[in-house]
């Protein structure tokens, strides 16, 4: 094995499965930190914590090669206050635990990686934002990224390299948005999202997972870094790419009013599909990753062949 250990903490979710599958055969043990007990599989077993309190879990963290913190509620509903302090609170609090027990071991992970949003940036239709040159936006999603961020970065860590990956929309069969959208495309409603013009900072899921090792693999690496595929696409050619790719003859397209009604009748935020994420990964392609999948129609077609 390269590896003796990994940590997930809060790594139950989609994301997490993905990472967990992809180090079970590169490490000796695969540790996930969960509210929800689960039964070990393999290599890999679950530690009970509640992302808020020190626990038997603390042990776990000693010696490990790498910790990716994935904790979060997800931020699919209504930005109501209490929504929106359980966004901000599920964020902070782990992250500031984390960086208090690692602060304090005699023997930390040699790499903790938190897994932030590449929505930090602005509404961008007018240029690409990368690590140098990006702009920070405005509004609760980008406050949430910026506390989140905030409190990561304010332990002094010495002995544990510190990387906050700006993660893009992450494409695969099993979870997070591509499920909805092909389910759009099925029943024929898969046409372009208002004008269809915002972009969409994209990653699939095997270089979400591969780009960790990368990163944990360049010890010259550290602070901010984006992980979206090299060539964001916009809404329209995004769903033309899933309607080809299923075999779609048609897809009709949501106008603005349409989207807004159907925001509020399922209890989500237009902003999470309106705002336009031109995201470049500027650092991991200076640094050498070379991405699985660098163009969306590519990345879709493989996703559609992974049997369900």
């Amino acid at each position: 094995m390269k590896y003796k250990k990994i940590i997930l903490a809060g790594g139950n979710g989609y994301l997490g499965g993905v990472l967990a599958a992809y180090y079970r055969n590169l490490a000796d043990e695969v540790i996930i930190l969960a509210r929800t007990l689960k039964e070990t599989d393999g290599n890999i077993k679950t530690l009970v914590w509640d992302g808020k309190t020190e626990g038997d879990w603390v042990n776990s963290l000693c010696g490990a090669d790498l910790l990716i913190n994935l904790c979060g509620k997800n931020v699919n509903c209504r930005y109501t206050k209490a929504n929106q302090a359980e966004i901000i609170n599920s964020r902070v609090i782990p992250t500031k635990l984390l960086g208090k027990v690692i602060e304090g071991l005699n023997e930390p992970p040699k790499l903790w990686i938190n897994i932030t949003s590449a929505t930090i940036y602005r509404h961008a239709e007018d240029q690409p934002q990368d690590e140098d040159n990006g702009e920070i936006g405005y509004g609760f999603s980008i406050d949430v990224c910026c506390k989140w961020e905030e409190a990561f970065f304010q332990r002094n860590t010495p002995a544990t390299r510190k990387i906050a990956l700006r993660m893009g929309i992450v494409l695969g069969r099993h979870g997070a948005v591509f499920p909805r959208l092909l389910n759009l495309v099925k029943f024929g409603l898969g046409g372009r999202q208002g004008d269809g013009q915002q972009y969409v900072s994209w990653v699939h899921e095997q270089d979400a997972a591969k780009c960790t090792e990368w990163l944990l693999q360049n010890e010259e690496l550290n602070g901010i870094i984006n992980c979206t595929a090299p060539e964001p696409t916009k809404n329209a050619d995004l769903m033309r790419s899933i309607r080809i790719a299923y075999g779609a003859p048609f897809g009709l397209p949501s106008p603005m009013w349409l989207i807004e009604l159907g925001a509020l009748i399922i209890q989500t935020e237009p902003e999470l599909i309106f705002k336009s994420r031109w995201v470049l990964p500027k650092r991991l392609l200076d640094s050498g990753y070379t991405f699985l999948f660098t163009k969306a129609d590519h990345a879709v077609k493989d996703i559609l062949s992974i049997r369900v």
